[in-house]
C-alpha cells in the first residue's frame, strides 16, 4: 500500500471517504510553502499492528487508523447522500441505506490477523460519558468584578470590539502581594491582589513587538515569568511571537524600573532565545521558574498537522520539548547556558537545552509549589487529550503516540522509553486542553492538593486527584459540565488559582468558590 492509494488496504470506506488533509491544516501548510500529501496513510509497515478505532451510533459513524482520523459521516445528510449518489454502487438498492448489520473484519486478499479486539458500549447518540467520580460544589465568581484595565482600546479601527485575552496571570513572589496579567496582545498589567481593586496600571506594553493574535490565533505574548530573586534585581521573562521577524519565538528578559516598580523599563529586553518556529499554530509559549531556579520553557511540535517535519521525536531539534536553561549564566555567545545535569547533555546531535520531548502542544506547565513536580497539559490531534507529571529526559511519545496509543505510520523508535500521561480523556469529552495549576491554597479546602484543568473546546473543567508514589490518577472530580472555554489558568502568591476568559467587556478573571 503505497502513499495511500488502495483504499481497501488504508481503510477508506469503498471510496465514499478518504483521509483527506482538512483545510485548517491546507491554511498553515501554505503560509510557510511546506506542502505534505493530501490524503493521509497511517498505516504502519509490515511487522507492526495497525489500531483500528470505530466509534458508531444510530446514524453516524467515526473511523481513526493508529490515531489519524480517517473520517466521520452521518447517514442521510446531505454530505452523505451526495456521496452515496455518486459511489460505483449507488444503484445497490440497500447501498447507504442500511440499519442494523454486522462489523466485519476482513483484509481483502490476504489471511486476518489480530490481536486483540476491544468493545465498549455507548449510549445510542455515540457519546463519551464525562469520565469523572463525582462533582465538587463550587461556583464561579468575577474575582475581581471593578477592575479596568489601563489602555485599553475596546474597539478596532473597524469599529469592532476587541476581545482581552489574558494568556498569563502572576505574582512575583516579593510580598508586595500584586497581580501581573499578560494579554495575548502583548500587554501587561498589574494591580493590587484585592477583590476591591478598580483599576490596572500598565506595566510594560509589547504590542509593537508582538505579532498580532487576530492574525494568526496561536501567537502572540505567550509567557510571562518572574526570577526567583527578581526583589533583588528586578527581573522578570516574557515569551512572545516577534512582529519583526515571522515565524520566531522571542524569550527575553525585561527589568522593572528602579523608580516605580510598577513600571517596567521597554529599553531593559536582553534576548535570551530566539526560537524558529515552522508553523503559525503549536507555538507552545507557557514558561515557569522551577525550585531549581531555572527557566522552563514549554514548545509544541512546530505546527501543522501528524508532526510534518517528525519534530516530536527528534532530539535534535527544540520543537516538541520542554527546555531547561539556566538565565543567571552564559555560555557558547548565549544569554543564558545549559545546566551540566540536563539529561541530553552528552548524548550526540541532541539539543543539551532539552529537559523532556515527545510533546504536540503544550498548553500549559506549572510547578506544583509543595512537592516541586512539573505539570504539562498536552493538546491532542484527533483522539486524545492529556496531562503529564514530566520528569528529567522523559519521551511522552509524541508522534509517534498519542497519549497512550499509538500514532500515525512512524513508531517510537527512541531508546528512552514512552512515558504514560497521568491522565487522558478522549475527543468526544473535549478537543483541546487547557492546563492549570495543583491547588494549594486556604480558600476552597475541597481543592487542595487537585490538578484543576480545563478544556476550551468543550468548556468543561475538572480537579484531578494524583498519587505521586503509585505515580498515578486516583480521582477525576467534575467542576464544570460544559459552556466555559478557558484560556488559561493563574496562581496568585497565596496559593490560590485563578481561570481566565475572552471578554469584550473586559470581565475576563474568575475564581470557583464553595457554593
Amino acid at each position: 500500500n503505497v502513499d495511500g492509494h488502495d483504499p481497501q488496504k488504508s481503510g477508506w470506506l469503498y471510496q465514499l471517504y478518504r483521509p483527506v488533509k482538512p483545510a485548517w491544516a491546507k491554511q498553515f501548510e501554505e503560509q510557510v510553502g511546506i506542502k505534505t500529501p493530501d490524503v493521509d496513510d497511517a498505516t504502519r509497515p509490515a511487522g507492526e499492528w495497525n489500531e483500528i478505532y470505530l466509534r458508531i451510533a444510530a446514524n453516524q459513524c467515526e473511523v481513526a487508523v493508529n490515531g489519524v482520523s480517517y473520517y466521520r459521516f452521518k447517514l442521510n445528510d446531505d454530505d452523505w447522500a451526495a456521496r452515496v449518489a455518486k459511489s460505483k454502487f449507488a444503484n445497490l438498492p440497500l447501498f447507504g441505506k442500511a440499519g442494523k448489520g454486522h462489523i466485519c473484519l476482513q483484509d481483502h486478499g490476504n489471511v486476518v490477523s489480530f490481536r486483540s479486539i476491544k468493545l465498549r458500549e455507548l449510549p445510542e447518540d455515540g457519546s463519551v460519558p464525562n469520565p469523572v467520580d463525582g462533582r465538587l460544589a463550587l461556583k464561579s465568581e468575577l474575582a475581581f468584578p471593578n477592575l479596568k484595565w489601563a489602555g485599553r482600546d475596546e474597539e478596532e479601527e473597524s469599529g469592532r470590539v476587541r476581545p482581552l485575552r489574558p494568556m498569563v496571570l502572576t505574582q512575583a513572589d516579593d510580598g508586595t502581594n500584586r497581580v501581573f496579567v499578560a494579554t495575548q496582545r502583548g500587554a501587561i498589567h498589574v494591580f493590587e491582589n484585592s477583590f476591591a481593586a478598580t483599576e490596572t496600571k500598565m506595566f510594560l506594553n509589547l504590542t509593537e513587538k508582538v505579532h498580532d493574535w487576530k492574525k494568526d490565533n496561536e501567537e502572540g505574548l505567550l509567557g510571562l515569568a518572574f526570577h526567583p530573586k527578581n526583589k533583588e534585581n528586578g527581573f522578570f521573562y516574557v515569551y512572545y511571537s516577534s512582529e519583526q521577524e515571522p515565524h520566531v519565538s522571542i524569550v527575553s528578559r525585561f527589568k522593572a524600573s528602579a523608580d516605580d516598580p510598577n513600571v517596567a523599563d521597554p529599553q531593559s529586553e536582553t534576548i535570551v532565545m530566539k526560537i524558529p518556529q515552522p508553523f503559525a499554530n503549536h507555538n507552545g509559549g507557557s514558561i515557569a521558574f522551577g525550585p531549581d531556579g531555572y527557566l522552563y520553557i514549554g514548545l509544541g511540535d512546530g505546527g501543522g498537522r501528524n508532526d510534518p517535519l517528525r519534530s516530536g521525536q527528534d532530539l535534535g531539534s527544540w520543537m516538541g520539548s520542554i527546555l531547561r536553561i539556566d538565565v543567571d549564566g552564559k555560555s557558547d555567545g548565549a544569554n543564558y547556558a545549559v545546566p551540566s545535569d540536563n539529561p541530553f547533555v552528552t548524548r550526540d546531535g541532541a539539543k543539551p537545552e532539552i529537559f523532556a520531548y515527545g510533546f504536540r502542544n503544550l498548553w500549559r506547565i506549572a510547578f506544583d509549589r509543595q512537592t516541586g513536580h512539573l505539570w504539562a497539559s498536552d493538546v491532542g490531534q484527533d483522539r486524545w487529550e492529556e496531562v503529564n507529571v514530566v520528569r528529567a529526559g522523559g519521551n511522552y511519545g509524541w508522534s509517534g503516540r498519542e497519549a497512550g496509543f499509538g500514532f500515525g505510520n512512524v513508531p517510537v523508535k527512541s531508546d528512552d522509553p514512552v512515558v504514560d500521561p497521568a491522565w487522558m480523556y478522549d475527543h468526544q469529552v473535549g478537543k483541546s486542553i487547557t492546563g492549570g495549576y495543583v491547588y494549594r491554597g486556604k480558600a476552597v479546602p475541597s481543592l487542595q492538593g487537585k490538578y484543576l484543568y480545563a478544556d476550551y473546546v468543550s468548556g468543561k473543567v475538572w480537579a484531578l486527584e494524583y498519587d505521586p508514589t503509585g505515580e498515578k490518577s486516583t480521582k477525576n472530580y467534575a467542576i464544570v459540565d460544559g459552556g466555559l472555554p478557558i484560556l488559561a489558568f493563574g496562581e496568585d502568591a497565596q496559593g490560590e488559582v485563578y481561570y481566565l476568559i475572552e471578554s469584550a467587556t473586559g470581565k475576563s478573571i474568575y475564581r470557583f468558590v464553595e457554593e
